[in-house]
């Protein structure tokens, strides 16, 4: 009786605490009507959340309704936090996410787009992860790290299978990075498409949206599918690799091996090709692409075009496939949504079957880069959430600090 007491206690403080996750701010009147839990019990929970430090109360509010004030009860989002690292093709970034999908902070770091071996981009993530530690107050606590990065995510073995585009085979990037910040945290890694997808779906354009694909354009492109409002991962997590589904077998060679995948047709690289400039100029020629094509040059019109109709068809197999009620575009193809959504829209109407039965909303991503960094954050956070009296809420910034003075630091 007594295990299944406490059983129902924590589901309890979990419901209590998820709510303030994902709904911010509120009384404790609105969370006994959102819960059905009762007044006294609503306010036991919320006691309990304030002895752990993960909420707190202010003065009571007036709920509109009769009867005396409620008190208003907020996370305490900055105290445990999760230290986040992002792994694209041209950048990795660092920052800090707490509850509530508080970003309380980001740096990104540009590099040049070449194969950057792991061992140098780990090291170059460590540093980046020492300034975030100095940032943050040395009373609050980090409770996990999350890795974001492009490529084939292994979730039982915290490896990049493989990273086509960073030239990385069989990567133990979780054990790496924990061996680089030499303590011993959780470490979530998690694909930056799948990331992208949860966070949009919690933070962006798809809350409340069961059934949704994300697709992602840099360099590469990436995808992330929420379908029956869970993520779709596959048998090792590899679900959502569109980037790799070949639309044109006579195509340009890509770094997987193959011909004419997704990814050499409506990535950057593309863009930049179609529109008659060199494929290797970077964040710098794709604005000078858009700003060009803004002006109307003929060359820009030309590559945002066939970029816009190769990316339709891929679309339209997906919606095919998987039947969702929306498709985020995100990073590059956000940008290009304005110009595009018509061609999509028609493609949609002439190639699915699905999506002449089934509405299909094609909207812009709301995150921006920081998506993935969002996204894996909020999978970090799931422990926390599911039991949050007896997750470890991990060391101090202090004594984490202290211990990664005395690692080994690299340039």
């Amino acid at each position: 009786m007594g295990m299944a007491a406490d059983g129902v206690r924590r589901a309890n403080l979990s419901q209590v605490l998820r709510l303030l996750h994902l709904d911010g701010s509120t009384t404790r009147a609105e969370i006994t009507a959102a819960t059905d839990l009762n007044r006294s019990t609503v306010g036991i929970l919320v006691a309990e959340l304030v002895a752990l430090g993960l909420a707190e109360e202010g003065d009571p509010q007036l709920t509109g309704s009769r009867g005396r004030p409620s008190p208003l009860v907020s996370l305490c989002s900055r105290r445990t936090v999760v230290v986040v690292l992002d792994v694209k093709v041209d950048s990795i970034a660092a920052g800090a996410v707490g509850l509530g999908g508080d970003i309380v902070m980001t740096h990104r770091q540009d590099r040049p787009r070449v194969r950057t071996d792991v061992d140098t981009t780990v090291a170059d993530l460590a540093v980046m992860a020492r300034r975030v530690l100095e940032e943050l107050g040395p009373d609050q606590r980090v409770m996990a790290v999350a890795i974001s990065v492009v490529g084939l995510v292994n979730d039982e073995g915290g490896t990049v299978d493989e990273g086509p585009n960073l030239g990385w085979q069989r990567a133990p990037l979780a054990n790496m990075v924990r061996q680089a910040l030499g303590v011993d945290l959780p470490i979530v890694l998690v694909n930056d498409g799948d990331a992208g997808v949860w966070a949009e779906s919690r933070r962006g354009v798809a809350i409340h949206v069961d059934d949704v694909l994300y697709i992602s354009g840099e360099v590469g492109v990436g995808g992330g599918i929420k379908a029956g409002g869970v993520p779709l991962r596959g048998a090792m997590g590899y679900a959502g690799e569109i980037g790799h589904m070949v639309l044109d077998p006579s195509g340009p060679s890509c770094r997987c091996g193959s011909t004419g995948c997704m990814e050499v047709l409506v990535g950057e690289n593309a863009l930049l090709r179609e529109a008659g400039r060199r494929e290797d100029g970077g964040q710098e020629a794709v604005d000078e692409v858009l700003e060009a094509f803004a002006r109307g040059e003929p060359a820009a019109v030309a590559g945002v075009a066939r970029v816009g109709e190769w990316l339709a068809i891929g679309v339209a197999n997906l919606v095919n496939v998987l039947n969702p009620s929306m498709v985020v575009l995100g990073d590059l193809h956000a940008r290009l949504h304005p110009h595009v959504t018509t061609t999509i829209e028609e493609r949609l109407w002439q190639q699915s079957l699905v999506a002449r039965r089934s509405r299909v909303d094609v909207v812009a991503a709301a995150l921006g880069r920081n998506a993935s960094m969002l996204g894996s954050a909020e999978l970090a956070l799931e422990s926390l959430l599911d039991d949050p009296g007896g997750y470890d809420q991990g060391p101090t910034v202090a004594a984490m600090t202290s211990r990664l003075d005395a690692a080994p630091r690299s340039a």
